[in-house]
């Protein structure tokens, strides 16, 4: 059964994959750049793999230079996550998104928030305006 949720578009593109959830803001220079592995201790995704995921979570954190190293350190070694949806924009993740050409939407159906699970196939055409859960028929 396939659920599709409205978005607004920060960085357009399409992407598929699988959903990560944090509750915390995230600082990708707080990541292994030559695993994709998160290492910030005590964070919701440490010892998690970001590379090729979608990621969800409420924005960004840390130094414009940190931030944007980081995801450019991920990016060039092609462990960046794959779309990003977020709550609340930050400048310097809003920059590197548009930069990397990775999806990025936030403004989602508060609906979305209640039914993604982690792991779920999540479909994002930032582009269009749209977040689809793709789920198996026995969810």
């Amino acid at each position: 059964m396939k659920q599709t949720f409205r978005c607004h578009t920060i960085s357009p593109g399409y992407a598929t994959g699988e959903a990560l959830l944090s509750r915390d803001p995230v600082l990708f220079y707080q990541t292994d750049f030559t695993t994709g592995v998160f290492r910030e201790p005590g964070h919701d995704l440490e010892g998690k793999c970001i590379a090729g995921k979608i990621i969800i979570f409420p924005g960004g954190k840390g130094s414009s230079v940190v931030q944007a190293d980081g995801m450019y350190k991920l990016d060039t070694a092609g462990l960046a996550p794959c779309g990003l949806i977020v709550s609340c924009l930050d400048t310097v993740l809003v920059s590197s998104a548009i930069i990397m050409e990775i999806p990025m939407v936030d403004d989602v159906d508060p609906l979305f928030y209640e039914r993604v699970k982690e792991g779920d196939h999540i479909i994002l055409d930032a582009t269009g305006g749209t977040i689809t859960i793709d789920c198996p028929e026995s969810q």
